[in-house]
């Protein structure tokens, strides 16, 4: 297998609330805030070539589509759909992809599918090759939302992916990529959000989305001021800490502004921690 970083467009946001229930004395040493009090954030996504064939994308970060007044309030930092540029760097097309795996569809995890703004133009749907695989609870919740939520999502969105024919809904327990990557369902973020773990021959790697943002998340107690059961998720959370510690996994962050991705470890004290590892070692390189 070949993995590859792909990062997208970058946002700022609120501190406070990316950091939820952490006072900003604490949440401020992890990660510096603008005048503004908001901390950068990465829409980092993972590319996964396998060996028959298979070009695989897991999520598509937040995109270039905003018009600019909703491209500002949401803190997006460039112009360009930076996905589609990094993976022509890396030497793909977005055609080539032939499946994107959505953790879930908030506009900062599905917004990539789109192309980008263009005055009077509505958006098209990118990566007309793919499958687009979506945990069908989450789903339902995308058509459906809670008032609490609803802004997370995109309405034209999910009517383009209905409209492609190519969409994949998963349910507990099906594993349509056999013991290459296996999914599991966390529920604390958003309800029936898909946790990708990719089995390497060093050990699993798991996808986290926003069950573990970034680096600073692995504090068990903290949870975002955007989840939706913040209890629900600190228990996931640990539950999937442990179960990597023991198996010497290490996971990927879509959201950690400097690290892509890191082994978890545990201080003498019994806290998780985390230790930046290279993608390549995943691959033999």
């Amino acid at each position: 297998m070949k993995l590859t970083s792909i990062e997208g467009n970058t946002q700022r946001l609120d501190g406070g609330a990316m950091f939820g229930n952490a006072p900003k004395a604490v949440w401020q040493e992890w990660e510096a805030p603008d005048s503004e009090n908001r901390i950068p954030l990465a829409c980092r996504c993972l590319l996964l070539e396998t060996d028959d064939g298979r070009v695989v994308l897991f999520e598509a970060g937040i995109g270039a589509f905003f018009e600019p007044k909703l491209k500002a309030r949401f803190g997006v930092q460039e112009n360009e759909h930076l996905l589609l540029l990094n993976l022509k760097k890396a030497g793909y097309d977005h055609k080539d992809i032939s499946h994107v795996i959505l953790s879930h569809l908030h506009f900062d995890h599905a917004g990539g599918l789109l192309s980008k703004f263009e005055e009077g133009k509505p958006p098209e749907l990118l990566f007309p090759n793919a499958r687009y695989v979506v945990g069908a609870q989450h789903w339902a919740r995308a058509l459906n939302p809670h008032p609490r939520d609803r802004a997370s999502f995109l309405p034209q969105l999910n009517q383009l992916l209905l409209q492609s024919g190519r969409l994949d809904l998963i349910t507990e327990g099906e594993q349509p990529f056999d013991s290459l990557i296996l999914f599991r369902f966390s529920h604390g973020h958003t309800p029936g959000l898909l946790i990708s773990e990719i089995r390497t021959p060093i050990g699993p790697l798991v996808f986290s989305s926003d069950l573990v943002p970034g680096g600073a998340w692995v504090h068990v107690p903290l949870s975002m001021g955007y989840d939706r059961f913040p209890e629900m998720i600190i228990d996931e959370k640990s539950l999937l800490l442990s179960d990597l510690y023991e198996r010497q996994g290490s996971l990927f962050f879509t959201h950690d502004s400097k690290v892509a991705c890191a082994k978890v470890e545990r201080t003498e004290q019994g806290r998780y921690s985390t230790k930046e590892v290279d993608l390549n070692i995943f691959c033999g390189g």
